[in-house]
């Protein structure tokens, strides 16, 4: 059985000896003084050799400038085949690309949206082949759904993971400080098949929650028997400070008719 062996690369000294060629096409395109100090060559194959400079641009830290020459089979010329900006140890690098399907948070899709699902999306089953309770067949079996997928055990355990641990679930302020569970609530609707012992939906619509699904032991105020009401507090009679105003002696309205003078009523030209 034979073994293929890797041909050590045999640097071509005429492309090793082409750095101020390899300097100035790096130089074409870029302002002065961004290309730095020659840092070395290394063979890409025969009569192939990159050149490497440092990059000086503050907005490219770390980075260098390869350069790539190339001679022909028995020419002279050294001619440069490609020009490139590469990160070094210690660039600054972007943040490694995500997928838009693992991008996308709760709350991004808009009207008008289309979000599509993997053909191999673990968390849905062909058919109903993967329900595993019997109220869930019947429901499907009763309604004629014939739907292409339905939720797999591993997306029914995410949605459960994720509806507990959420501000539905039971490790919240308003379900710690709620007089008694959901599970106890008259407008509590539970969820039907495999996740009706654990969740249902609220109907109150004066609970923060109505119309959302909730977990069995979270809770909140408006449950059905919270018979007892908050003490009336009576409002406080109001209090005049008797030190901030000035008390005065009661004046008598002055006497109209007893202030008019007699001789007015006397004729003029009379002494």
């Amino acid at each position: 059985m034979s073994r293929t062996r890797s041909r050590a690369v045999v640097l071509d000294q005429a492309c090793v000896a082409a750095v101020d060629l390899a300097r100035a096409a790096a130089e074409e395109n870029v302002r002065p003084g961004e290309v730095g100090e020659h840092l070395g060559v290394e063979g890409e194959g025969d009569r192939v050799v990159t050149h490497y400079f440092a990059c000086l641009d503050r907005a490219y830290r770390g980075w260098r400038w390869a350069v790539t020459v190339a001679r022909a089979s028995r020419a002279r010329n050294v001619t440069v085949s490609e020009v490139v900006l590469l990160p070094g140890s210690g660039a600054l690098m972007p943040p490694q690309w995500v997928p838009w399907s693992e991008r996308l948070r709760p709350g991004d899709l808009g009207v008008g949206d289309l979000l599509p699902t993997s053909d191999d999306d673990d968390r849905l089953a062909p058919g109903f082949t993967e329900t595993d309770d019997d109220s869930d067949h019947q429901m499907i079996f009763e309604y004629g759904l014939g739907r292409a997928r339905v939720l797999s055990p591993i997306g029914r355990d995410r949605a459960v993971r994720r509806w507990h641990s959420g501000e539905s679930g039971p490790h919240t302020p308003l379900a710690h400080a709620a007089p008694a569970q959901c599970s106890t609530c008259g407008f509590y609707w539970p969820l039907a098949g495999a996740l009706r012992t654990g969740f249902g939906v609220c109907a109150n619509e004066y609970a923060p929650d109505d119309g959302r699904v909730v977990a069995a032991d979270h809770g909140c105020g408006a449950h059905s028997e919270a018979a007892v009401l908050p003490p009336q507090v009576e409002p406080a009679s109001p209090i005049l400070d008797d030190l901030s105003y000035d008390t005065a002696e009661h004046v008598s309205e002055p006497d109209l008719a007893g202030s008019v003078d007699d001789t007015a009523s006397e004729p003029l030209g009379h002494s």
